[in-house]
């Protein structure tokens, strides 16, 4: 099965899906990532509270340049010389030889074929042409274009480059929509960062329906919009839009009734002591076609619960904001989880909380 979890920015899915991801991935399913709001934006005249919601600057991460680059990975066992490789981290000319034997066999395959063709599959310009590997395109490809504007301090690329730490870490799949945040567009203080959103500031519905559809997943999960950020709240109503186009006569569309699930926004939730969906504001979720309904299920994730927190480590720039360190953010995790269990009664002691749809 493939399984798609859309983040309103990075490291929401992880905070609040970290668990049932790492089950998924241990039961060999295909789990996607799909981030709205990582977008760049200009960063000169921001205000001290634009910066501190994005948690610009709050530390640094030291930058990965190569594709399959793993030092940002730590090593299992002790290493007595920092400057020695490890033994699972390719070098340069390891890294050669590979492609110089895959450049052969490549090579040997074409010439083989029914029909002659000659073939340098090497990563060169041809014919004036720009090399892809410099082009930008999706994939967990750490480029030097990325890391150097983590450095200079743009806030987008160093959450950015987390975001890739994390789906290396979790081996799954990312897409980024690189749509701006919230700050980025005009919202400004508490009242509005965390009221209703703008009427000329709509959901991104055409643009996850398209990537929902090439993805094509037999499972969509989308925040609740606990704590009412405005950009969770424009991707729940994202992800409600796609349950009111059901089936047409004229040509069959897919019906997401059963595949779309809720996630409860975390540490909103744990901050707000949320509950369950009566602690949500009058309409909240008006935008539910009358014809469906939410059933609560619960993950078990007792044995990937200190996975999860691995995880969620690896986005340094918002533990200070939003735990202080990574010792509160672990006891935060552990106690929301523990909590979670206890209302579902779920025997393994941890466990995350999800709403699917149902037909009415």
């Amino acid at each position: 099965m493939t399984h798609v979890f859309i983040a309103p920015h990075p490291d929401d899915v992880a905070l609040s899906c970290g668990g049932l991801i790492a089950s998924l991935r241990e039961l060999g399913q295909s789990v996607t990532i799909l981030t709205l709001y990582s977008g760049t934006g200009d960063t000169n005249g921001l205000t001290a509270y634009q910066r501190e919601a994005l948690g610009f600057g709050t530390k640094s991460v030291w930058p990965v340049t190569e594709a399959f680059n793993r030092a940002h990975l730590q090593a299992d066992f002790p290493v007595d010389d920092p400057s020695a490789v490890p033994p699972w981290q390719a070098t340069k000319e390891q890294l050669d030889a590979t492609q110089s034997d895959a450049d052969t066999a490549a090579r040997r395959f074409w010439q083989r074929s029914s029909w002659y063709r000659r073939a340098n599959i090497h990563n060169a310009p041809l014919a004036g042409q720009p090399l892809m590997d410099d082009v930008s395109a999706q994939g967990a490809v750490l480029t030097t274009e990325r890391t150097e504007a983590a450095e200079a301090g743009d806030v987008s690329a160093t959450r950015r480059l987390e975001d890739e730490r994390y789906a290396a870490f979790a081996e799954v799949s990312i897409v980024w929509l690189d749509l701006p945040d919230a700050v980025f567009r005009g919202y400004l203080g508490d009242d509005e960062l965390l009221g209703t959103p703008r009427d000329d500031d709509p959901a991104p519905v055409d643009l996850v329906r398209r990537e929902i559809a090439r993805l094509e997943p037999q499972r969509v999960y989308v925040p609740l919009g606990v704590g009412g950020h405005v950009d969770h709240q424009l991707t729940r109503d994202a992800g409600m839009a796609l349950l009111g186009e059901q089936r047409r006569w004229v040509m069959s569309g897919v019906a997401y009734t059963g595949q779309v699930a809720f996630y409860e926004d975390f540490p909103y939730a744990w901050w707000e002591e949320f509950q369950g969906l009566d602690d949500l504001p009058p309409g909240w979720l008006s935008g539910l076609p009358g014809d469906v309904s939410l059933a609560v299920e619960f993950a078990d994730v007792g044995d990937q619960l200190e996975r999860k927190i691995r995880g969620i480590a690896l986005y340094e720039s918002q533990m200070e904001r939003l735990f202080d360190d990574q010792r509160a953010m672990a006891t935060a995790v552990r106690g929301f989880a523990a909590k979670t269990a206890d209302l579902g009664r779920v025997p393994g002691g941890a466990a995350e909380r999800y709403w699917v749809t149902t037909p009415a």
